[in-house]
């Protein structure tokens, strides 16, 4: 193994180039270059690219090839965001597209990391979030990058940068289409994003989203737009209405009150089959279900839907009547796996809870058996918990599903006296589908078992997948003790316990490094900033967008600490019910009152290591090739410990040159593995946390490694994009 160390000044990188080509049509004209097409490197979602030109044996070769400072440079005047970049872009006719962490779009030679053009967004109310990636569409010479930022999907032209005002709204579509059909209430004052690009199939443009979790969400419906008018052209409701396949799983009328069951993680696609593949969220709101008693279909589902028409072809439901919220966090691979010596075309779908199914990609039936289990069903009152959930024999789940006493961490004697007390306070977990409870829960899979960086297959049929294994403690408080607890508290402050503890916690301290400190806030961000992301949202913040000026201000003040009085604010959902709107936005008999990861005195992870790892599994048998922790702590490492492995956001690629490729670690690495052995081959020292994914793509014969490397998750900031070559 060969480290390579990259030392450098921050700012010095941005400077990146400012020339562009003197023939920008003929690099998008010559076709020459084995591209990268595709979030997820096809629509196939496989990760998987067919070079071999960097091998086990030149890979400690790699050296910068070229880098980028995509984000608004200091001292220009622009907005500039301390979120990460999460973009995985895709590199097209030599031309690689990606997004900065303020939504701009820009187009670089693939070559050379010389800046073609750049599209900024409209900045009135920008909402700003995650960018995972963009989508490529061409007809002739007619070529389009299509994006989200915001409430909105842009439509721009690919050569210039400029926006095509043909399409849609002059250039852009709301993301709120389609989404209020018979409902009441104003679905387009709601929060309405996508985090995750779409796909496209011939002229159609499908589409998931990103809503609110709480009471306000919107549905999560699946759209599909016309690629060239944007008119849209049909939608799938993923909450059913009367005469709808389905419907008979929810309360009646329930679609009138409840959001989400959205796909926020991608989509894969069979251009064969004309089918488009994608999983599903929970409903809303999170870890309280009482009212929305039944399965609840669409929720915690993979779906297979006609690209063009949006018919459904058949749905696999994971959790029925989820109160963990176990979304499906990544988009599905297509993969070819062989059994009984035939071929067969599968999906396979990876979820937060660490469990893996491998689906026919015609029929949705498993290819491994379903084993079927009763779960416990006394939950908070009036909760109706599903009496029996389903789990696949194979393979088995990528992370651990309880922790017991034998699962405390071992990192020190003092560790794990602190945590097997902590452990001691909350009554026993014995199941994984537990309730959330009053007393306590501690539970896996909120931030993975697998996450949005998703997995890699090659065609061998071998998954290469990296998870996370945390365990999360969720405590519950009614509604009429939290009434009680803010009666008597300033508006700001009961409207921070209403809104933002669950995330940012009651002392305002944040969640580790997933949710940051909210203490002294003041000192980062002024209260116009403050009262501007609470109306538009920012990174993974949703937007408050029932909160009225009023509001704002108040709970801006509190953050401030420049709050004086001391009367009680008035209830976002009363103000809501007062406008005729009996039924929304939906407020839980019982809300979170405690959110958090379960970790030592220290902050590091509550059970032993691994905590990240790098997992090859035979999706032919089910079984585990092998599996490797992912990234370390150095300052442990240096006491003796073992590698512990480290949470990990992004995903990796697999190439025909026997390597996998994945950043996403807390150590701020990119590493390459053998893909054999699981052994690692290479690693380098980027500036900041690469919290994306790779791609591998060759321009005029040679192979690039490229990743976008945005750091942040509580680290420091970077804002680059990198590629590597030999």
């Amino acid at each position: 193994m060969k480290i390579i160390h990259y030392i450098t000044l921050s700012g010095i990188l941005w400077f990146a180039a400012c020339k562009k080509p003197d023939s920008y049509a003929n690099l998008l004209a010559d076709g020459t270059g084995k591209d990268y097409p595709a979030y997820g490197g096809n629509k196939a979602n496989t990760r998987y690219s067919s070079l071999d030109q960097i091998t086990p044996d030149n890979v400690n070769q790699l050296k910068i090839a070229w880098s980028y400072f995509a984000n608004n440079p200091p001292d220009t005047g622009r907005p500039r965001s301390g979120g990460e970049i999460q973009c995985q872009p895709i590199v097209v006719h030599g031309v690689l597209y990606g997004t900065s962490a303020e939504l701009n779009l820009f187009a670089l030679d693939a070559a050379t990391g010389t800046e073609l053009w750049k599209f900024t967004p409209p900045q009135e109310n920008l909402r700003r979030h995650a960018s995972r990636g963009v989508m490529h569409w061409e007809s002739g010479e007619d070529q389009r990058i299509y994006y989200t930022a915001g409430y909105h999907l842009y439509c721009i032209d690919a050569g210039s940068g400029k926006i095509i005002n043909s399409f849609g709204d002059s250039g852009r579509v709301d993301l709120h289409a389609g989404l209020g059909e018979n409902l009441d209430h104003e679905v387009n004052k709601l929060h309405v994003t996508a985090t995750s690009p779409g796909i496209i199939f011939k002229n159609t443009l499908v589409i998931g989203s990103s809503v609110s979790e709480g009471g306000d969400a919107a549905p999560g419906h699946i759209r599909a737009f016309d690629v060239n008018s944007g008119k849209l052209k049909w939608v799938f409701r993923t909450i059913p209405q009367p005469g709808d396949p389905g419907y008979e799983t929810w309360p009646p009328d329930a679609w009138k009150k409840f959001g989400g069951v959205n796909n926020w993680s991608g989509m894969s696609l069979d251009e064969k089959r004309g089918l488009v593949y994608f999983g599903t969220g929970s409903p809303s709101s999170d870890y309280y279900g009482g009212d929305r008693e039944g399965a609840n279909l669409y929720g915690n589902c993979v779906i297979a839907l006609e690209a063009e028409t949006g018919k459904l072809k058949w749905y696999f439901q994971a959790i029925r009547h989820d109160l963990w919220d176990r979304d499906f966090p990544c988009p599905p691979n297509l993969a070819t796996i062989t059994q009984n010596g035939k071929k067969r075309e599968v999906v396979v779908q990876a979820g937060k809870d660490g469990y893996i199914y491998v689906l026919d990609r015609d029929t949705g039936e498993s290819v491994f058996p379903l084993e079927e289990h009763p779960v416990p069903v006394e939950g908070l009152p009036g909760e109706h918990p599903y009496p029996s959930q389903i789990t696949p024999a194979k393979p088995r789940p990528l992370i651990r599903q309880l922790f017991t006493e034998a699962d405390i961490t071992d990192i020190s004697p003092e560790s794990h006296a602190f945590v097997k007390k902590r452990l001691q306070e909350f009554p026993p977990t014995t199941n994984r589908h537990q309730p959330p409870r009053e007393a306590g829960t501690i539970l896996f899979g909120y931030s993975g078992g697998a996450e949005w960086g998703g997995g890699a297959v090659d065609p061998e049929g071998i998954l290469y997948q990296n998870a996370n294994e945390a365990p999360w403690e969720l405590t519950m408080i009614d509604k009429a003790s939290r009434d009680k607890e803010t009666a008597t508290l300033s508006p700001g402050h009961s409207l921070y316990l209403r809104n933002c503890a669950a995330c940012h916690g009651a002392d305002r301290r944040g969640n580790s490094n997933l949710v940051p400190t909210l203490v002294d806030i003041g000192k980062k961000r002024s209260a116009e900033d403050i009262a501007s992301f609470i109306q538009t949202g920012n990174a993974r913040m949703p937007a408050f967008i029932y909160l009225s000026e009023k509001e704002r201000k108040a709970l801006a003040a509190y953050l401030l600490e420049t709050e004086g009085s001391v009367m009680p604010a008035p209830r976002t959902a009363e103000v809501m019910k007062e406008k005729n709107r009996p039924d929304f936005p939906y407020e839980p008999p019982y809300m979170i009152k405690v959110w958090q990861r379960f970790v030592d005195q220290n902050g590091y992870n509550a059970v032993n290591p691994p905590w990240g790892t790098l997992n090859a599994i035979d999706l032919n048998t089910g079984e585990y090739l092998w599996r490797v922790p992912l990234g370390e702590f150095p300052e442990l490492t240096q006491r003796g410990i073992p590698v512990t492995g480290t949470e990990t956001y992004g995903g990796p690629v697999v190439t025909a040159g026997g390597l996998v490729f994945i950043a996403s670690t807390r150590d701020e690495r990119i590493r390459a593995f053998d893909k054999r052995t699981g052994k690692v081959l290479w690693e380098y020292q980027l500036p900041a946390g690469g919290f994306a994914t790779p791609i591998t793509y060759e321009v005029s014969g040679k192979q690039y490694i490229a990743l976008a490397v945005g750091g942040g998750r509580g680290a420091k900031p970077g804002g680059w994009y990198m590629a590597f070559s030999l």
